[in-house]
């Protein structure tokens, strides 16, 4: 200790004393003032302030350059930055906070996730939900990948490269909390294109598949019903699952949207179940032979006529009125005439196809939810909330989305993004919402917009939350739709830089 001027060590501690005191910090012991480390600073919504972000970035580039020490310093840092977001994200509404993120072949790029998880923590995100299935493409090394669809990756040198396996680690490394989320039904366009895969898809009553009614090349929506889509998707989940990822969103569990008078489905051939799975599954519901005959009179005509009531009546004498699942047909209705029982089965026939068409999206969410939460792993649906309306006398929206029929198992990822020029839209979005949820379903709404400034009708993030603050105590949690959104120079040089 003699060469800082000091002869004892008893010396050393008195004089660090007096500085502790002069400094305001008297209550910490000399040694424990040596020990503690530089703590960031952060606002009300945990985003660290401008000193730290920039120590944290020259760390990374000099750790990037070889720099062994830098590096070092720079991972601790990185679990300091960590576990001061989570205490900060406990202590401030809201508890979880997320954001979601699409990446590109160029991620792979030295540095370049580094850069953007960083940012995300600095921004005071926990939750990062990465897009892995997308655009008929799977975040998975191309030399692994055994599902039906190509891999995001397919650059020379890159084919063992497992891009969500490092994000999820290094997501960890930071305190994120990391979940897949993929599309849903939508299962592309390479795929709606594969020859042994054209009759899995949905098509309507006019022969057509979501490619041709939506225009766009990326509407490609598979038929619920259809068990090779069943396998195929489930196989590809188990696949993302292979990755530990924290939790699975399910997007897209709906049939496409219209433009327009296409916006609403008015008539049995707007339906999406004109596929030979979804057909086959809807003559399964028929509960005795004259409902079966009905059925199918009526699908492919799209409508009855007397003349089938009376038909039909002929054919099968010994049954009473023709019965289908959901039907609450009375004996009674044996001794009506046919042209009194012709308008009830009308409109029983147009019923029993819309349910139809939305328990296949039911029973598909419900299905591949049961792989992540066998193993423990929250799953959840992204659901327009206007996804389930009714239009006018009869009509429903084309979405055809029963986000309100979905289990309270999973968590509710409502996506609020009405524009009126003020949150109120927004708010009666997740009001909405709440009405349909019981009390134990999480909802978690999800915003789109940029953090501080309005995008024309659009309000900032910081307004948005402020209102569902306000409105809604019971949520904790919400997410901001996308990284993409905050950071769109960033993310167009990701997109179109060559790997």
């Amino acid at each position: 200790m003699g060469g800082f001027g000091f002869s004892t060590f008893s010396q050393f501690k008195q004089r660090l004393m007096a500085l502790s005191l002069a400094l305001g910090i008297g209550s910490l012991s000399p040694l424990a003032l040596l020990s503690q480390p530089v703590q960031a600073k952060t606002n009300q919504y945990c985003r660290l302030d401008a000193q730290a972000i920039a120590a944290k970035d020259q760390l990374r580039e000099k750790a990037l350059s070889g720099d062994q020490t830098a590096q070092q310093e720079y991972t601790k840092l990185l679990d300091e930055h960590g576990k001061q977001l989570n205490e900060c994200r406990q202590k401030n509404w809201p508890k979880d906070q997320a954001i979601w993120l699409r990446v590109y072949p160029c991620d792979t790029r030295a540095g370049v996730i580094d850069k953007v998880l960083d940012d995300i923590v600095n921004k005071g995100y926990d939750h990062l939900y990465l897009e892995v299935f997308y655009d008929s493409q799977a975040l998975l090394p191309e030399n692994q990948n055994k599902t039906a669809w190509p891999s995001v990756l397919k650059t020379n040198g890159l084919e063992d490269r497992d891009l969500m396996a490092e994000i999820i680690a290094k997501g960890h490394a930071r305190g994120l909390k990391v979940y897949a989320w993929m599309f849903g039904l939508n299962f592309g366009y390479v795929y709606a294109n594969r020859s042994d895969r054209r009759t899995v898809m949905a098509r309507n009553g006019f022969g057509q598949t979501s490619l041709d009614f939506v225009k766009d090349g990326a509407q490609a929506f598979a038929d619920p019903y259809n068990r090779t889509a069943q396998e195929d998707y489930y196989k590809l989940v188990k696949e993302i699952l292979k990755r530990k990822p924290d939790g699975v969103l399910f997007d897209y569990i709906r049939y496409p949207r219209g433009t327009g008078t296409q916006s609403v489905t008015a008539s049995v051939n707007d339906l999406w179940i004109y596929s030979p799975a979804a057909i086959q599954a809807l003559y399964n519901r028929a509960q005795n032979k004259q409902g079966l005959v009905l059925i199918e009179k009526y699908l492919r005509n799209r409508k009855i006529t007397v003349g089938d009531v009376t038909a039909v009546r002929a054919q099968h004498p010994n049954e009473d009125t023709p019965r289908w699942q959901g039907r609450n047909a009375q004996a009674s209705e044996k001794n009506l005439s046919d042209s009194q029982l012709h308008q009830r089965l009308q409109n029983d026939l147009w019923y029993l196809t819309v349910g139809h068409a939305a328990q296949g999206v039911v029973d598909f969410v419900n299905l591949i939810a049961q792989a992540p939460q066998r193993q423990g792993v929250p799953a959840g649906a992204v659901f327009f909330p206007g996804g389930n309306q009714i239009v006018g006398q009869r009509g429903f929206d084309s979405r055809l989305q029963p986000w309100d029929k979905f289990p309270s198992s999973l968590e509710w990822h409502a996506m609020a993004y009405s524009v009126c020029g003020s949150p109120q839209c927004i708010v009666n979005e997740i009001a909405r919402v709440v009405r349909f949820a019981s009390s134990d379903t999480e909802i978690i709404p999800a915003l789109a917009g940029d953090w501080d400034r309005a995008i024309g009708n659009r309000p900032s993030l910081k307004d948005q939350m402020a209102a569902i603050r306000a409105n809604f105590p019971r949520i904790d949690s919400v997410s901001h739709f996308a990284y993409s959104w905050q950071e769109p120079t960033s993310d167009n040089e990701r997109k179109f830089c060559r790997v």
